[in-house]
């Protein structure tokens, strides 16, 4: 079956991400954030979309053969009421969003579509927008999955293509995750749980019953997201009793509101430094971590700071070594600074995986750094975030 997948703000980031829980050997990037993609099997969206942090939405391909607008009206229509006759009664809302096809007529699409719905006696209302596609938001709340249709256009070469959202990127849980946490420490920073999630994802490639660690586990944002995806043999350290205080009670507030149960989490006051001294060689299957990162604000010595980190990471690296299995994976956060060196810490007994799939890597639209890892922020930010998957050797 054929996919398409509205991607995030990082497409590199989205489409790796991807690529580990689904291997994309038969993909093609249309656009920036529009990949489309063809599957062996069917996939269960509303399952996966929960645990993906770079996709915003999930459809099915419809069509890819459409020549002209004419025929993108008749698919549109027939499309749309296929959907209506398996809805539940009342208002059928529909809308349009459309992904590298600047002229699309959208208003007459509408109105065509309205008027064949008047034919057959159903009431709809074509849903609209301020920007060019319709967002997670707009589609939830006027209900566009289960009560009403998304129309999806794009173009390849000089046909339109044509498909239908199945699922949007949970907002709402999200942003509870994100915000509602009882304990947060806003002051040193905090790992979103969308770019947590991808991080798991890139480590674990869908394996199960494996073991995870976080080292710098601060207030717990990775072990959590783990937990919800259903990672049960967890452990984390930090070298801040508050931080492991704080993972603590994230941890639960997440099994109570998720209700999950036979989860175990092991926690320590420890540096990431020695933990071959608490952790059994070779017994751990995977370590994903965002280290500190240096100072965030003030004046920065950067040479003093990228020379400290270098130091930190290189120790680190060295006992995630030891405690790892073989061909175990660590993804890693290491901070670019704006117009500074690479951090280059050594990581003796690991490469680094370029986590896209072969037949994206020469993409216009994707970009890799030099050593093949990927950067995530916001144009203009001072200090970036490096994503980097290391693999024993």
């Amino acid at each position: 079956m054929k996919y398409f997948f509205i991607l995030g703000n990082n497409p590199s980031l989205s489409i790796a991400e991807l690529n580990a829980l689904l291997n994309l050997s038969n993909a093609k990037l249309l656009t920036p954030n529009f990949l489309i993609a063809d599957l062996d099997l069917e996939i269960d969206t509303d399952k996966l979309i929960k645990r993906l942090g770079g996709i915003i939405k999930i459809g099915l391909i419809k069509s890819e053969t459409i020549k002209n607008h004419k025929e993108l009206v008749d698919e549109s229509i027939k499309l749309s009421i296929d959907k209506q006759k398996n809805s539940p009664s009342g208002k059928f809302n529909f809308g349009i969003s459309s992904y590298g096809v600047g002229d699309l007529n959208k208003k007459d699409i509408g109105i065509k579509t309205k008027l064949a719905f008047k034919e057959i006696g159903q009431s709809s209302r074509f849903v609209v927008s301020k920007e060019k596609t319709l967002s997670s938001v707009v589609i939830t709340q006027n209900k566009l999955i289960k009560r009403g249709i998304e129309l999806v256009v794009s173009k390849i070469d000089d046909k339109f293509i044509l498909g239908k959202t199945l699922s949007v990127q949970p907002f709402k849980d999200l942003s509870r995750r994100d915000f509602g946490r009882p304990a947060r420490d806003d002051h040193s920073g905090m790992l979103p749980p969308k770019l947590a999630m991808t991080m798991i994802n890139l480590a674990t490639r869908n394996m199960t019953d494996i073991s995870i660690m976080d080292p710098f586990c601060g207030s717990g944002t990775i072990l959590t997201e783990a937990i919800i995806i259903g990672y049960q043999d967890l452990y984390g350290s930090d070298v801040s009793k508050k931080a492991v205080d704080d993972t603590y009670t994230n941890i639960n507030w997440v099994k109570e509101l998720y209700d999950i149960k036979n989860v175990s989490h092991k926690l320590k006051v420890k540096s990431a430094t020695k933990l071959s001294q608490f952790i059994k060689t070779e017994s751990i299957d995977i370590i994903i971590t965002e280290p500190y990162l240096g100072p965030q604000r003030g004046m920065i010595n950067f040479k003093e700071t990228i020379d400290n980190l270098e130091n930190l990471y290189s120790d680190s690296i060295s006992e995630f070594n030891k405690i790892l299995k073989k061909d175990g994976r660590v993804v890693m956060v290491w901070p670019s600074f704006y117009g500074q060196r690479p951090i280059t810490p050594k990581i003796n007994g690991f490469k680094i995986i370029n986590p896209l799939p072969d037949s994206l890597k020469e993409s216009k639209f994707l970009k890799t750094t030099k050593r093949n890892t990927i950067l995530y922020g916001r144009q203009g930010q001072k200090v970036y975030r490096e994503i980097v998957i290391l693999e024993k050797e």
